[in-house]
């Protein structure tokens, strides 16, 4: 079984070290950083699997950190933070983190969280790797997304996603008018049962910002109150 390595970054050195006991305990490979610098000097050393990164930290904060590893690496980001930093944590979710974890959380909550993100990630990873398969394209008007290159245009332009939207985009996008719920798209996504709908709230505003010219009046992803979301059909 392959031995996955987990980077976190957290300026608090008895939270640090806790998280890294425990996930030791629990077969991961652990590197620490106590700031955003440490942390992506880190990454240009060392293949990391997934990092935990603390919102506030000096030299360079958790927001900032993400926004540039996702320059180049596509790993899951869990972001810590405080019930205060709610707009922190909201942030951080728009620029490229896939979940987080408030504190003060236990070792077997984020132990969830870590194992959620990492399965999606070897799916991903999986995905992306495979060759020779029959293209698999889903379009609805000026939206286009392709499944075996992990791509996505809006009238002809390439739009970046991160792994979860792009799943998250793929599922409502290949039955156009269907209404997903929270929860649905949670389980079919993560394939396990809800941990954190509230995710999903954010990354459905951030893939809109990605696909609509105005995302206060979306043309292609709708919410349908009090149900859900879909993906809008085009005549």
């Amino acid at each position: 079984m392959e031995q996955y390595s987990i980077l976190i970054v957290e300026d608090d050195k008895e939270i640090r070290e806790g998280i890294e006991v425990f996930l030791k305990n629990q077969n991961y490979r652990v590197y620490q950083a106590s700031n955003g610098i440490e942390g992506l000097a880190v990454l240009a050393e060392h293949e990391i699997h997934l990092a935990i990164i603390d919102v506030m930290m000096p030299k360079m904060d958790g927001v900032t950190m993400t926004i540039k590893l996702r320059e180049q690496y596509e790993f899951p980001v869990i972001i810590l933070s405080a019930k205060s930093e709610e707009a922190d944590k909201v942030m951080g979710l728009n620029f490229g983190a896939d979940d987080y974890v408030t504190k003060p959380f236990t070792p077997l909550e984020l132990l969830a969280r870590i194992n959620s993100q990492l399965r999606r990630y070897t799916r991903y990873s999986g995905q992306k790797a495979t060759e020779n398969r029959s293209e698999r394209t889903y379009i609805v008007g000026g939206l286009e997304l392709n499944e075996d290159t992990v791509e996505v245009f809006v009238d002809g332009k390439s739009v970046k996603m991160t792994p979860i939207e792009f799943k998250i985009l793929a599922l409502l996008m290949k039955t156009p008018g269907r209404v997903y719920s929270t929860d649905e798209i949670y389980e079919r996504v993560w394939n396990e049962k809800p941990i954190n709908t509230d995710t999903i709230m954010v990354h459905v505003r951030n893939i809109r910002d990605k696909i609509e010219i105005n995302p206060r009046d979306p043309k292609y992803l709708k919410v349908v109150w009090g149900v859900g979301y879909k993906i809008e059909k085009q005549t």
